[in-house]
């Protein structure tokens, strides 16, 4: 019988508490000590893979700092600067984050044209990802982007005094997406910072980050969760049964984000299994009309949807070929319900010989969709390459 789940992030709203983040602890206990040592740095820069929490833990942390009536632990959630940090309408919290152009006619937009449904987004749950977030303000085929007219915003807003805070905070999501000229107008102001100021950069690619603002922003590396505590997240959350819970967390490895998507959004994952199942059976069979029928389909969708469905491609690619150097007995393939029916008859197309060639056949699409290119070229060029790389001496 399929699990009903009670709850859905879309019907809860998580509170900014580090005691809702079900995990890093250590990392909490730090940021923590340093607001009540008072020695917090103007400029920090959180970092993890996807669905580490980032965002929650700087959203918790900059609540934190900013509380009347902190305690040992965590920020009280009661005084007048807690009530509007749970409503992000704190006047000393500001933010910048990807946006993108309605209209090719139109002036560069900048965070706060987006604010509005920002923080009923993230309100909800800060546990997003650029795609999710993308989709909520219509992305269409647009990529997000942090314009070069946000510097002049993030400016105006810093030579404010602070309003009720001792510090006015600037959290800035996914500075690897900042155009250029708003990266260095943002390092100038990391070099020579307003007083009583702090940046809070929260980044899944640092390596795409000016090495200038790295190296002046203080590193706080986040570890992805463990499968309890997903697991535990899960149940308390969602109400979901525990052995439901438990497959979860495999599967999503330490990526809460990817156990809320495959909780509540199964369609999603089947839809990309479904592609990448077509896409292997018509590339095994040679069957070229089907293949371009296969990208043009793919073809017709956002980017951000086709760069989803190769990250989902290569996980897949991952588990299939652990599973098929056995290395299931040693709790190192993450694969449950209709992915790990597929793959106990597909596993074994996947194997040593053919899995660096695959892998950067879609590495190189997922860079060719990012660079802008025409998607139905990318994509016919793409699925006519895999089928030189499937093992056609496996039986079907």
């Amino acid at each position: 019988m399929k699990q009903v789940i009670n709850f859905r992030a879309s019907d809860i709203r998580f509170k900014m508490n580090f005691s809702q983040i079900p995990g890093q602890k250590e990392v909490i206990i730090r940021l923590i000590r340093s607001v009540q040592e008072e020695r917090v740095s103007h400029a920090q820069i959180f970092t993890g893979p996807e669905g580490c929490g980032s965002l929650a833990i700087a959203l918790a942390y900059a609540k934190y700092i900013s509380c009347e009536n902190r305690n040992e632990t965590d920020s009280c959630g009661t005084c007048r600067s807690c009530v509007k940090y749970e409503k992000m309408i704190h006047p000393d919290l500001h933010f910048v984050f990807p946006v993108i152009k309605k209209d090719k006619k139109d002036t560069e937009p900048v965070s706060d044209s987006f604010i509005e449904t920002w923080r009923e987004y993230v309100g909800k749950s800060p546990y997003i990802t650029l795609n999710g977030w993308l989709n909520s303000i219509g992305v269409g085929n647009a990529q997000g982007l942090i314009f070069s007219s946000e510097a002049a915003e993030i400016i105006k807003k810093l030579n404010l005094k602070t309003f009720e805070s001792d510090f006015k905070i600037m959290i800035i999501w996914l500075p690897e997406k900042m155009h250029p000229s708003a990266a260095n107008k943002l390092l100038k102001l990391i070099e020579e910072p307003h007083e009583r100021t702090i940046f809070l950069l929260v980044s899944e690619e640092p390596d795409k980050v000016i090495p200038t603002i790295l190296s002046r922003c203080q590193m706080i590396r986040l570890p992805g969760f463990s499968n309890n505590e997903i697991t535990d997240f899960l149940v308390k959350t969602f109400s979901t049964d525990k052995q439901k819970a438990s497959e979860t967390a495999g599967v999503a490895n330490g990526n809460i984000i990817k156990a809320i998507e495959l909780l509540e959004n199964e369609d999603s994952s089947f839809q990309n299994l479904d592609r990448f199942k077509n896409l292997m059976r018509f590339a095994w069979k040679r069957d070229i009309i089907s293949l371009i029928n296969w990208s043009e389909d793919i073809s017709t969708t956002g980017r951000e949807a086709q760069k989803d469905f190769l990250t989902y491609s290569l996980r897949i690619l991952r588990e299939n070929l652990m599973l098929t150097l056995d290395q299931q007995k040693n709790n190192l393939v993450y694969l449950a319900g209709e992915e790990a029916v597929f793959s106990r008859n597909f596993h074994p197309f996947i194997h040593q010989n053919n899995i660096c060639y695959l892998t950067d056949e879609f590495n190189r699409a997922f860079s060719h969709v990012e660079s802008n290119g025409n998607s139905r070229i990318i994509f016919l060029d793409f699925a006519l390459r895999i089928t030189r790389l499937i093992d056609r001496t496996v039986k079907a």
